[in-house]
């Protein structure tokens, strides 16, 4: 594994709530974290069908770029009465005409989990893939997964994405009802970070 001794990293997302957690993950590492809005970047097409696929993309859209190393994870919702899904389309999900909705996501899981039939409580599980890429084209892959429930009606504002639906196994509060701290301690995204302490060298 090869080891990140950079100060700089561009976190290939312009997702606000993921930018400040990756922030408050790598801060204390002492790398300087920008994200894909501070340097103008477009957002790639994402055109794979597993998580490790479109984290590349992303990645490697970035480094070109920027001509820094980067940053990009490609994670989301697993439901397993629903056979996995959203999965991969997880962002999907949220599309809208006018950006991206994710009630209108959470209202959906919903509905499907009714049509099916099947009894809660609804297991689950957050995964998340990142992939380090560097300016010499090397790549590091590390994964993060978090298991838990779904909840219905979705309770909490303090996080982002399907985060007032989900509780992970062995609490009792959501995602969006935890404190940042806490989250960042349990999430999906810090075990995958967990992985990638290993090579950052510091």
């Amino acid at each position: 594994m090869r080891r990140f001794t950079e100060t700089y990293l561009v976190i290939a997302t312009h997702n606000a709530g993921k930018l400040e957690e990756f922030r408050a993950l790598l801060t204390p590492y002492g790398v300087t974290v920008t994200g894909n809005g501070d340097h103008g970047l477009p957002e790639p097409e994402e055109t794979e069908d597993t998580f490790v696929g479109n984290a590349r993309i992303k990645a490697r859209a970035a480094v070109a770029a920027t001509g820094l190393p980067a940053l990009a994870d490609d994670s989301g919702l697993e439901v397993h009465d629903l056979d996995g899904r959203p999965g991969v389309h997880t962002a999907d999900w949220a599309e809208t005409g006018s950006g991206r909705d994710f009630d209108i996501a959470m209202e959906r899981v919903q509905r499907e989990l009714q049509e099916s039939g099947k009894p809660a409580p609804h297991g689950a599980r957050f995964r998340c893939t990142l992939v380090l890429a560097w300016p010499d084209g090397h790549e590091e892959v590390f994964d993060g997964h978090v298991e838990g429930h779904l909840v219905w009606p979705m309770r909490g504002k303090k996080g982002h994405g399907y985060d007032p639906i989900f509780v992970p196994e062995g609490h009792e509060q959501t995602f969006a009802e935890m404190d940042p701290e806490t989250k960042n301690g349990l999430s999906h995204r810090a075990r995958a970070v967990e992985k990638l302490r290993l090579c950052l060298g510091r």
